[in-house]
């Protein structure tokens, strides 16, 4: 019999907040976490804009020298699991460990490590590269760290599948835990990909937003007419996912459950998205299996700020619920407001999810200033 799964903890890190209350509440209030790039100088390029966690203090949540041991999307993964695990007041112990397991997602992993050594490898020669860099670039080294730090020795692994790695490690974990291979799963996604090269390349790509960099918290405008491609955000989101009987058994406060999870591929193009939306229909369809469609009262979409996916994804929605329901259904992009987390961004918009059930309060899409007539 499949257990039901529910969710009892949420860690986030971003611009806009280290604590899920903070980072909510500036979400409900429409303040961008947007600003000008600070990684590097980014003079030379074409996009300027980006939302970093300038403040983000690895020490506060690791040994300060295993911290420079570890790329900093691993950083920001042990951060949000620490403090998903907190919320959900999970003691870890020598006894439990087998049956908490860790599964976070990573689009591309240490980019940071790979720009720093690759540069160090041509100035100063190959005795000089850091003996960290492979651990350090690893995708899957998020979840084996946090697996560390925390003691958790159930399954682990990372998952690589772009901008939705973080749902799939939250899919996954859901699978598991359902199944009955864990007792609990944290899960969710971390990336830190505001480096030179990163920008450079979505720069050639002509993927980012361009037309706003001396107003940088209006670059990201979801399904807005003018809007010119996404803004790269940087940080993690990270669930604790778990039977519901172990979380009752342990007094836990449960926080929503999840009831469905769907995955698949468009099948179309390396990167523009079926016009037709197919693959996320099938997705949402797959996810939705068994649910009133009229029940659904909130959308939290892709919503990406770029030319096709907010057109594309609003044809989507209308296969899936029709044209008629899907106009009474809330949707809002916080992406408007967190730039795109690539691989993370799953994760952080799915704790967005949790407190929006939580609360009773959706977040805006800011910057919708002209709404495209094809994302009505």
């Amino acid at each position: 019999m499949a257990n039901r799964v529910v969710i009892t903890g949420i860690g986030v890190i971003h611009a806009l907040g280290e604590d899920v209350d903070t980072f909510f509440n500036a979400l409900v209030a429409g303040k961008s976490g947007l600003g000008r790039v600070t990684h590097f100088d980014p003079a030379a390029y074409t996009s300027q804009v980006a939302s970093e966690c300038a403040n983000f203090k690895p020490e506060t949540y690791m040994d300060p020298k295993e911290a420079r041991r570890n790329d900093r999307f691993v950083q920001f993964a042990v951060a949000g699991s620490k403090n998903a695990v907190t919320m959900a007041k999970l003691d870890m112990t020598k006894e439990n460990g087998d049956r908490v397991g860790v599964i976070i997602g990573s689009g591309v992993g240490g980019m940071k490590t790979v720009e720093d050594q690759v540069v160090n490898w041509h100035l100063n020669g190959p005795r000089r590269v850091s003996p960290f860099t492979i651990p350090m670039l690893i995708n899957n080294m998020a979840s084996g760290v946090v697996g560390i730090e925390l003691g958790a020795r159930g399954p682990n692994y990372g998952v690589v599948s772009a901008c939705a790695s973080g749902a799939h490690a939250i899919g996954d974990a859901y699978k598991i835990v359902r199944d009955g291979e864990a007792d609990v799963m944290v899960a969710g996604g971390a990336e830190a990909a505001i480096t030179g090269i990163s920008f450079a390349s979505f720069c050639s790509m002509k993927a980012m937003a361009t037309d706003f960099n001396d107003v940088p918290e209006k670059a990201s405008r979801p399904f807005d007419a003018k809007r010119c491609g996404f803004v790269m955000g940087e940080g993690a989101g990270i669930l604790v996912i778990e039977t519901l009987e172990h979380a009752q058994k342990r007094g836990a406060e449960i926080l929503a459950e999840l009831i469905g999870y769907g995955a698949s591929c468009d099948g179309y193009h390396i990167t523009q998205p079926d016009p037709e939306g197919r693959g996320l229909v099938l997705c949402m369809t797959k996810a939705l299996a068994g649910i009133n469609l009229d029940e659904v009262g909130y959308i939290n979409a892709h919503g990406t700020s770029t030319l096709y996916n907010d057109k594309f994804e609003t044809i989507a929605f209308k296969k899936v619920f029709g044209g008629e329901r899907i106009r009474k259904i809330n949707i809002s992009s916080t992406k408007s407001m967190t730039g795109h987390l690539l691989g993370a961004a799953a994760g952080i918009e799915a704790a967005i999810s949790v407190m929006v059930l939580r609360k009773g309060v959706i977040p805006p899409t800011i910057n919708l200033e002209n709404p495209d007539p094809d994302c009505d």
